[in-house]
């Protein structure tokens, strides 16, 4: 950021950040299901990465380069809201998920995470802090971490991570595997934070039951391992099950359904092979001991954010699992029998933007956003109603 862009008043950057009416339609698609029209809710954003609704209608929305605004119902945007802590936001890092308390309406507690500095030059690891939003929604108070992946490590990569509450109020956090060569293998090690799905209580302690508790030498946070760059989760809302994608290397982004104390095979096979071509790992997609992906896609779409459908806006949708591809800049509906998915649909291609969050709002519509320097929240509805 220039000396002149460091020195506007808060005032001013939230003025610029003011979108167009947003009752306008940017375009209408046919769907399998509906004629949607995807409108323009907020604009100008730097790279929005995590949306969270506020019980009043209004959403919370991180930028990745460290920013947490708040947009209101008429479209205008916050200034910073206070209090987010100090992010990495080199390569892949910065302020990522943002995720409310389960009782946010008597604590308002708010979650973020970020990749959080180390104490080293250059390393650094994925976090997350919980505070609280004060009544006038400008600041976070008494924020604190509640959890810092270990090892932290040097760098800009692979740092995951969505935050999804499940139904006894435990959190689970997503974690990237680093990428590099010399990282990537403790995806395999437990006593290593990297590749995994952790499971936390949301004071940061460790659920009593997580699978890997009562085995020396595990870190006891460890839900799932052997994941590569988990970019995208979501609770089922009929089983209660978390449901994850990962981006694979070149080919392979999986939908995994993660188990307690399961091996999802990473870096040892893999659906996709290295960037330059060699195998992974063994090269081989499956092996004994290692759990298959319910899904997966080569090429790949770039998974992101992703979303069950359960609103009445497009009846069609229910059930369906909505996911977000920065690579083909579209939407994929997953249409699902149990685990098993039974076809695909894509969607919104037309519109070539990075899809890196899909969300559901309490409107039953879908927000959608793209990863962008002038990043925009849009929201997806039946064609013709408001």
């Amino acid at each position: 950021m220039g000396r002149t862009a460091a020195l506007m008043s808060a005032t001013a950057l939230a003025a610029c950040l003011s979108v167009t009416d947003a009752g306008a339609v940017d375009k209408v698609f046919k769907t399998e299901k509906a004629m949607v029209s995807v409108k323009t809710v907020a604009s100008g954003l730097s790279h929005p990465w995590g949306l969270a609704f506020l019980p009043d209608g209004r959403m919370l929305v991180t930028e990745k380069d460290g920013r947490l605004r708040i947009l209101a119902q008429d479209g205008s945007v916050s200034a910073p809201v206070k209090g987010v802590p100090q992010v990495d936001d080199r390569g892949q890092g910065g302020l990522l998920d943002v995720a409310l308390d389960p009782d946010f309406a008597q604590n308002r507690f708010v979650y973020l995470s970020f990749s959080e500095p180390g104490p080293d030059s250059g390393t650094n690891s994925t976090a997350v802090a919980r505070g609280a939003l004060n009544a006038d929604g400008t600041a976070l108070t008494d924020v604190r971490v509640i959890f810092s992946q270990k090892p932290k490590v040097e760098s800009r990569m692979h740092y995951g991570s969505r935050l999804v509450f499940d139904r006894q109020g435990h959190l689970y956090v997503t974690l990237g595997e680093r990428s590099l060569d010399r990282f990537r293998t403790q995806a395999q090690d437990l006593d290593s934070h990297l590749g995994k799905v952790v499971r936390i209580n949301r004071d940061g302690s460790v659920p009593a039951d997580n699978p890997f508790v009562n085995r020396p030498g595990a870190l006891p946070e460890i839900w799932s391992y052997g994941h590569r760059n988990i970019q995208g989760a979501a609770l089922n809302p009929q089983t209660g099950a978390l449901w994850i994608n990962e981006h694979g290397p070149r080919g392979g982004d999986e939908v995994n359904v993660p188990e307690p104390g399961r091996n999802y095979g990473w870096p040892v096979v893999s659906y996709g092979v290295n960037y330059n071509g060699t195998p992974v790992g063994t090269g081989k997609s499956s092996a004994p001991g290692m759990e298959e992906p319910v899904y997966h896609w080569t090429p790949v779409i770039g998974s992101s954010g992703m979303t069950f459908y359960t609103g009445d806006a497009v009846p069609g949708w229910k059930g369906s699992l909505f996911n977000g591809g920065l690579a083909t800049k579209e939407v994929v509906r997953l249409e699902l029998d149990g685990t098993a998915v039974k076809r695909e649909e894509r969607m919104f291609g037309d519109l070539g933007k990075r899809i890196r969050q899909v969300s559901q709002g309490p409107d039953g519509a879908l927000y959608l956003l793209t990863d962008e320097n002038r990043g925009e929240i849009l929201r997806v509805a039946p064609a013709g109603k408001p």
